[in-house]
């Protein structure tokens, strides 16, 4: 049985949270089960990637990715389109070497970073984001790469959709699967993996998927308050994680080998679909109809723009969020913008 995602790049609440993976429908073979015409089917075509346009107005259209880069923040979206600015107010687009969707981007530092998309593209840069070089392409496998977590020049680790994961230790040149049967044997999507503040790595996704793997041994399936889909995560404190995903679900934890999970009291049924640290201000999440907010120390939660009302004109989802300067450059289904932070 052929499984085909379709993407519905307009729905980004779904788009983001499964990086447009809105609707899975299951295809039926040509062929019935063991009849040896379906072996001898030809192979299918090698399908070559095509370079991304240079298009006016694209920092209103469709951008999923954000993150500072040294003095620089880069954005990744639909098309293939990669931004670059230094003041978040003017944006250069760079060329790109994939038209598939981006959905991803990070960097090791100001020069070396990689972005992540659909296809299970992964594209590398070594001058900031001016110009993209090609690590990976395999729309056969169609299974879209969902997010990253780089940890330096040459290590850094995509995943994505249906276990989707790959590291590399050379900078890119291989990308290979990582051995990790807890976070993969079902199948689901990791939407989110980060590096907690005890240098352990973390992984978020469906179903409340939560698992661990501290600086030596393999990885560990964490029991999780809550069924459904995570959408990211962040470091919370010297050993805990705050997690956030569908209906506005948001959960704390001092210790993630604890197994004491705290609820933070929203009040919003918005999903929530990025987050970023803001110093020690707490941190600040973003989603559905363009809701953001700010988790403060102490879990505490002050809204920064609600969603809109009824009959509104709605601001657009958002996918994505990193500090600037004394404010924030969010990302998401209108494009890209600057908001400030709350004294």
């Amino acid at each position: 049985m052929k499984t085909t995602i379709r993407f519905k790049l307009s729905a980004l609440a779904l788009a983001v949270a499964a990086a447009s993976l809105s609707a899975i429908a299951q295809d039926e073979p040509s062929n019935p089960p063991g009849d040896p015409t379906e072996a001898a089917a030809a192979p299918k075509p090698e399908i070559k990637p095509r370079a991304a346009e240079i298009m006016p107005r694209v920092t209103r259209g469709l951008l999923l990715g954000v993150t500072n880069a040294g003095d620089k923040t880069v954005v990744v979206g639909e098309r293939g389109n990669i931004l670059v600015s230094t003041d978040g107010q003017k944006w250069t687009q760079s060329p790109s070497p994939v038209n598939a969707t981006l959905t991803a981007v990070g960097f090791a530092d100001s020069d070396n970073g990689w972005a992540v998309g659909h296809d299970a593209t992964i594209l590398h840069t070594t001058d900031g984001g001016k110009t993209w070089a090609l690590q990976h392409f395999d729309p056969a496998l169609e299974k879209p790469l969902l997010n990253l977590l780089v940890i330096d020049a040459q290590y850094a680790y995509a995943l994505g959709a249906y276990g989707l994961f790959l590291q590399t230790t050379d900078g890119g040149t291989t990308w290979s699967d990582v051995d990790a049967p807890p976070v993969r044997a079902d199948e689901l999507h990791l939407s989110s993996m980060i590096r907690l503040n005890t240098g352990e790595l973390f992984i978020a996704g469906e179903q409340g998927t939560l698992a661990v793997r501290g600086l030596q041994g393999p990885w560990t399936k964490l029991q999780s308050p809550y069924e459904g889909s995570f959408y990211g995560a962040l470091p919370w404190g010297p050993k805990g994680v705050l997690v956030f995903g569908q209906r506005g679900n948001v959960y704390v934890s001092d210790d993630v080998h604890g197994k004491k999970w705290t609820q933070v009291q929203t009040d919003t049924k918005q999903s929530l679909f990025g987050g970023t640290l803001a110093k020690d201000r707490g941190a600040v999440l973003v989603g559905a109809d363009d809701l953001s907010l700010l988790i403060k120390p102490d879990a505490s939660v002050q809204i920064l723009t609600a969603p809109k009302a009824a009959g509104a004109t709605a601001g657009g989802t958002l996918s994505g969020v990193v500090p600037l300067k004394d404010g924030l450059v969010v990302v998401g289904e209108a494009g890209v913008k600057t908001l400030p932070l709350p004294n």
